[in-house]
C-alpha cells in the first residue's frame, strides 16, 4: 500500500501532488484503469499488438 507521511508545516496539496506521483511511479493508476471496465478479447489483442509495435 502506498504511503504518503505529511511533514511538519507542509500543506495538504504538497502531499497529495507527493503521493499521485509515487503512485504513478508503482502503475497503480494503469492498474486501477486497466481494471475499471470490461475489455473485449478482441480488444485487448489490438492493445497488445499496438504495444509491440510501439517498442
Amino acid at each position: 500500500m502506498t504511503e504518503v507521511i505529511v511533514k511538519k508545516n507542509e500543506s495538504v496539496d504538497k502531499a497529495l501532488r507527493r503521493l499521485k506521483k509515487k503512485m504513478d511511479k508503482e502503475g497503480i493508476m494503469k492498474q486501477i484503469k486497466k481494471h475499471r471496465h470490461y475489455e473485449k478479447p478482441s480488444q485487448i489483442r489490438r492493445r497488445r499488438k499496438e504495444n509491440r509495435r510501439s517498442r
